[in-house]
């Protein structure tokens, strides 16, 4: 990764760290949100830290778009820029189109000096005269009708992602979810302040699925959260659940070890216990359960405004392989679940493939299986005095789906399994 030997003034801390992060996730060496709480930008002051946040995702959540505006400003539309180089471009054009409160000036002069400080001082003269242009360009209009291609364009979404949300969702929930992913995820507001309970913070969607999988429960006997990291939906359960005896595995040690040292905050979860498990193969020793969460490894299409690179790396060939994976776990786990047991499934995917598809063909594979509705353990919720206001809309049949933009957090999806008793 290009690092100068030394950090000119010109250039501020915030600008050099953002763009390490972006140079680190371009190459598939991180993940922004890991990243941001890294070694980059631990020695930054609060107000770089707070740029430096904004400008790697924003650069991330805007990349596509900034992109086409950017191409046809080169010289040679058609040329393949070195990474670095559009780097630079990305994270001045972001600046200077999506940050009022920087000074145009500010933006140019210190991404030609970045061009130079990361090893391409040939590019200098380039990136100030596309940028030049970028300032002086009118911005595009919006047409009466939009395509599914135009609507991806404008919003900086892969449009083969927006042409399946439309064609799932239909048009306007498209754009809301497109909308969605181009802000700040939404602060917790779905249910009532978790600081009396000593809850966990999390996303309103992951708290969603884990209080349904908890008022799905016949009986508090034993739980397993099979795909734990970080811990957040095992806390849930610890809470909702304290008679239980509870199991949270991983298939990373690594994650394990973290979320092991997160429950020592919590005194509720003392009970649980963690192990390293694959959820593919768990071994035949741990046994049957009253209630299994499979919060299951997806593409994560539903936490793009939290995960913004994503959409740059996901292909629509990926799906099989996570789907594959998912028939795999959920196969697996339903193994382990007693008679009269239930499981609850979900992803963060807006892909049916990931989420209805994969329940729907495990269940007719596995005999005794029943999908359940999860109305009623909603209806449940709804009157525990939880939630702030009742759910709308949540409910796509026997499932639960929630899209960023038309409902509150990420997007989600969750199923009930149950293991009929004979």
């Amino acid at each position: 990764m290009p690092r100068p030997p030394s950090t000119p003034k010109t250039v501020s801390p915030a600008r050099i760290a953002a763009f390490e992060i972006l140079s680190l996730v371009a190459a598939g060496r991180g993940n922004s949100d890991d990243l941001l709480f890294s070694s980059h930008t631990t020695k930054l002051s609060a107000e770089d830290r707070s740029l430096a946040t904004a400008l790697v995702l924003g650069t991330l959540r805007w990349q596509i778009a900034l992109d086409a505006r950017i191409q046809p400003l080169l010289q040679r539309p058609d040329q393949r820029l070195a990474e670095p180089v559009a780097l630079v471009l990305r994270l001045g054009a972001f600046q200077l189109l999506h940050l009022d409160r920087i000074p145009p000036h500010a933006a140019l002069n210190e991404s030609v000096e970045l061009a130079r400080v990361s090893g391409n001082p040939h590019a200098a003269g380039m990136v100030n005269a596309v940028l030049r242009k970028l300032v002086g360009q009118k911005a595009p209009g919006r047409p009466l009708h939009e395509s599914s291609a135009a609507i991806a364009r404008r919003l900086s979404h892969p449009a083969w992602l927006v042409e399946r949300w439309v064609a799932n969702y239909g048009r306007a929930a498209a754009i809301k979810i497109c909308e969605a992913g181009q802000r700040e995820p939404d602060a917790p507001e779905l249910f009532v302040d978790a600081e009396e309970e000593n809850l966990p913070r999390m996303d309103d969607g992951s708290r969603l699925v884990a209080e349904l999988a908890a008022e799905s429960a016949l009986s508090a006997g034993r739980v397993w959260d099979a795909c734990a990291a970080p811990g957040g939906k095992s806390l849930i359960l610890a809470k909702r659940l304290p008679e239980a005896n509870a199991l949270a595995t991983d298939v990373s040690a690594r994650r394990l070890a973290a979320m092991s040292a997160r429950f020592e905050k919590y005194p509720y979860a003392a009970k649980v216990r963690t192990e390293v498990v694959d959820a593919t193969q768990p071994p035949a020793s741990i046994g049957q359960f009253d209630l299994i969460m499979a919060d299951v490894p997806c593409s994560g299409t539903g936490t793009l405004s939290r995960n913004p690179e994503i959409r740059l790396r996901l292909l629509d060939s990926d799906l099989p392989r996570q789907v594959d994976r998912q028939r795999k776990i959920l196969r697996a786990l339903l193994s382990h679940l007693a008679p009269g047991g239930r499981l609850l499934y979900s992803t963060c995917s807006l892909e049916p493939e990931e989420c209805e598809q994969v329940v729907e063909a495990v269940a007719a594979d596995v005999s005794g299986i029943e999908i359940l509705s999860l109305e009623p353990a909603l209806q449940r919720l709804e009157s525990s005095g939880r939630l702030r206001e009742p759910q709308q809309g949540v409910l796509r049949g026997k499932y639960l789906r929630t899209l960023p933009g038309v409902h509150r957090g990420d997007g989600f999806f969750a199923a009930l399994l149950e293991r009929v008793s004979r």
